[in-house]
């Protein structure tokens, strides 16, 4: 789960991060308020989306009056924000974040992310600021620093130190770096968090540092025990299909192919994902109906794939253990019966009840194409699209 900008900040603020100050405003008397209660000469006005790259989309506007807060924000709300990040379609602003401006003198890069390979968390950090990490790390990686933390002891105070002078900060910056690297990590600790990016983190006011631009990211599976963080989820930002798919106890995420997928078992699914890709063909989703999937939760499962107007046919692979295939089969033929299905559907099953389940679907006289294996039935999805994958 990802959350705005300013709400990234304000969890910060609280753990002792300092941030620039700032409010989030939805219409443009509110931005201009909020800019004349923080005072000062200059103010920055930052759409709200959850995507990086803002700036390079025009998404982040520096007002030096009153009247160009009112215009920034005017431009912003209601608009498409195109990044790198959002696709040709853009993101819908629906509020900005109005900040005092600062005198930037350097930025540099500070993150928090579970690093896979050593199972543990990682700082991040470089000298280059402002810019994407991935690239800095591909086009000068002896500028990206990094330290593992030791889940025992936390991040240490001569990581912290270690880190700072490494990015060229020194005398009284490595202190006041060391407690806010630290008050990052508690955050990020406490809160589950998946990530934690702090790009700029700037040299601002004559050596003080700020985050200047913070965003986090949670993990889905820990919400239950986080409802302060599950408060601030924003649904308009997110993928409808998902949003529902959540409600129903279904792992849904859209892609941008057209073969739909109902498999259940991430690690089918991730395999059944695969072998499209083999044989030339691109899923439209990834969706995992768990491992207890009622024949009302296979009809959910297609009513949220078919929502998607790409979706030009659907493989159902399912391997039953906890499940049955005569659930399988019973959820599938309702389906058809109800939804008035227009796709072909290429079906693979396997496991408890296997006999049964191809019986139900051989006597309901519905026009389903049986598979014998995984490879068998991604040959089938290409040979049913005449092979045409895109």
């Amino acid at each position: 789960m990802n959350i705005h900008e300013y709400q990234t900040k304000e969890l910060l603020k609280g753990y002792g991060v300092p941030v620039p100050g700032g409010r989030v405003a939805h219409n443009v008397d509110n931005a201009a308020t909020v800019a004349e209660e923080l005072g000062g000469e200059r103010w920055v006005v930052k759409a709200q989306i959850h995507a990086g790259g803002r700036g390079k989309g025009g998404g982040v506007k520096v007002a030096s009056s009153l009247d160009e807060v009112r215009q920034f924000t005017d431009q912003l709300i209601g608009s498409h924000l195109v990044t790198p990040q959002t696709g040709a379609g853009g993101r819908l602003v629906q509020r900005v974040l109005v900040e005092q401006a600062c005198d930037i003198n350097k930025e540099y890069y500070l993150g928090l992310v579970i690093d896979r390979g050593s199972q543990r968390v990682t700082v991040i950090a470089s000298a280059s600021g402002g810019m994407d990490i991935e690239e800095v790390a591909r086009a000068t990686p002896e500028k990206v620093v990094r330290e593992t933390v030791d889940p025992a002891v936390g991040l240490m105070a001569f990581q912290c130190r270690k880190i700072a002078a490494n990015i060229g900060l020194k005398g009284k910056q490595i202190h006041a770096a060391t407690k806010l690297m630290r008050a990052l990590y508690r955050c990020f600790r406490d809160q589950d968090a998946l990530m934690a990016e702090i790009n700029p983190l700037a040299e601002v006011n004559g050596g003080q540092l700020m985050a200047l631009d913070a965003k986090m990211s949670f993990d889905g599976n820990a919400l239950y025990r986080l409802p302060a963080i599950t408060e601030l989820r924003d649904f308009d930002e997110e993928d409808p299909k998902e949003v529902e798919a959540t409600g129903h106890g279904l792992n849904y995420i859209a892609l941008d192919g057209n073969v739909g997928c109902i498999v259940n078992g991430a690690g089918l699914a991730m395999a059944t994902m695969d072998a499209i890709s083999f044989h030339q063909g691109k899923p439209a989703n990834f969706l995992d109906v768990g491992g207890g999937a009622s024949p009302e939760k296979v009809g959910n499962a297609f009513r949220i794939v078919l929502a998607d107007p790409n979706v030009k046919i659907i493989l159902v692979n399912i391997f039953a253990g906890i499940n049955r295939c005569d659930w399988i089969a019973e959820g599938l033929i309702k389906a058809m019966q109800d939804q008035q299905i227009g796709v072909p559907i290429v079906v693979r099953l396997a496991g408890t009840n296997v006999e049964k389940g191809a019986q139900m679907l051989a006597a309901s006289g519905l026009d389903f194409i049986m598979a014998d294996n995984l490879d068998d039935a991604a040959t089938k999805v290409m040979a049913t699209l005449g092979g045409q994958g895109s």
